[in-house]
């Protein structure tokens, strides 16, 4: 019997999450070495051993909370369609100028082009250009790929392929849009915004910006990964999409640098229907970067406006949050240090149900001063504590390897499907 689809259903950050899409961190994590980390847009190598032993506990407790879906899995699945193969291969050959090993990716196992498309392939050295090239890669290795959230969107019933800011990144889109687009296990419109404007490099975004606050309201970071056309695009592609309700967007921007703002997430993440957390110099602070309101009326923006910051339009939209400061509000060094190793990105199972690094400790106390019960992952994993029974509570990873990466809980995690929020009246 065939299994039924998963209908695509994101309308907040914060509904009970009722799936999710995430990759492993694996082999391609440890094909980087100094020379190709800056390349790989990472600050740092990782241990992978440790990086896994890390995501074991933040897969282990969605494992006991939802469905989740590994991508590995998924295009496993799919490679085995012959069609599916090839349009998938066919589109990187061409996008990464390897033409030449399309025919031998083809001939490949499903199982081996999975590694492969993953992991990386080592260039054959058989010609004067590929020696010259001086590139031990013809495919580069997914560095990035445990961070799901950025290279496909769930908004509403409809997802996002995202054109990704830095080319080495390119291929997760492609191999996600793939899985959307074959409908054999998941349900929902797919918007790719390779599509729209291919040429212009103007245009591009990442995950990482792109928050669903309400079913009214999306955020969105504007910075290195995101571009005011990348935005533009957006809105443009979401009204196209038969958009007749009023919409709010708001716009932040980002500074670009240091290298821990590359995302709104890392500065701003919802933890329940009242509750925010943010990196207060940049959210709340006096400062060079403009909050925007857009709103969107019968398909197109009716007015646009610089706003004070992103609270005190929410509050105005009937969406009124307290904020909890990233680092603690005793230390702008504590804020900084922590906001660095992903302090503020959090990610909500259900309303008021969150999870964190362990190590960013400032940020911890300031939860536990409003109520949120720390609990390690392990405890929930091993069932010791059901969270399901805490009204409010921060689920605790290990973090010592996978910050390195650049990303917290939220950036590793691609929400399928949440349930409705019950709003505050």
């Amino acid at each position: 019997m065939k299994e039924k689809l998963l209908n695509i259903e994101v309308n907040s950050e914060i509904g009970k999450l009722e799936a999710v899409l995430l990759h492993t961190p694996g082999a391609e994590v440890e094909n980087m070495t100094p020379r190709n980390a800056q390349r790989a847009l990472y600050s740092d190598i990782l241990n992978l051993s440790i990086a896994q032993k890390e995501y074991e506990q933040l897969s282990g407790v969605l494992n006991k909370f939802t469905k989740t879906y590994q991508i590995a899995d998924l295009l496993c699945e799919l490679l085995d369609k012959h069609e599916e193969r090839e349009a998938l291969i066919g589109k990187i050959c061409v996008s990464e100028e390897v033409t030449e090993y399309f025919e031998y990716l083809m001939d490949m196992s499903s199982k081996a082009l999975t590694k492969v498309l993953i992991e990386g392939l080592p260039a054959r050295i058989n010609s004067l250009t590929a020696y010259l090239k001086d590139d031990y890669y013809a495919l580069q290795p997914l560095y990035n790929f445990y961070f799901t959230r950025d290279a496909s969107v769930s908004i509403g019933n409809k997802v996002l392929v995202c054109k990704m800011a830095s080319k080495v990144r390119m291929r997760e889109s492609f191999i996600c849009e793939a899985i959307f687009r074959s409908k054999r296990i998941f349900n929902g419109d797919v918007l790719n915004a390779h599509d729209f404007q291919p040429g212009n490099n103007d245009v591009y975004m990442e995950g990482g910006d792109i928050l669903v606050a309400r079913e009214d309201i999306l955020l969105v970071g504007n910075g290195t990964r995101t571009s005011s056309q990348g935005i533009d695009m957006l809105i443009n592609r979401l009204c196209r999409s038969g958009c007749t309700e009023k919409k709010h967007i708001i716009v932040q921007q980002l500074p670009e640098s240091p290298e821990s703002f590359i995302h709104l997430d890392m500065v701003f993440t919802l933890l329940d229907t009242d509750k925010a957390m943010v990196f207060e110099p940049l959210i709340m602070g006096e400062n060079q970067f403009q909050t925007v309101h857009m709103i969107i009326e019968n398909g197109r923006v009716s007015k646009i406006k610089s706003v004070n910051n992103i609270p005190s339009i929410l509050k105005k939209l009937g969406m009124e949050v307290d904020t909890v400061i990233c680092g603690g509000s005793a230390d702008e060094w504590n804020q900084e240090r922590e906001q660095w190793h992903s302090g503020a990105n959090l990610f909500a199972l259900a309303p008021g149900k969150v999870m964190a690094y362990a190590r960013n400790v400032h940020t911890l106390n300031e939860l536990d001063k409003i109520g949120f019960e720390i609990i390690p992952s392990w405890d929930v994993i091993s069932g010791k504590n059901d969270i399901h029974k805490i009204k409010n509570c921060v689920v605790t990873i290990e973090g010592s390897e996978l910050p390195r990466g650049g990303g917290g809980a939220r950036c590793m995690t691609m929400p399928l499907r949440r349930s409705p929020v019950k709003w505050p009246k």
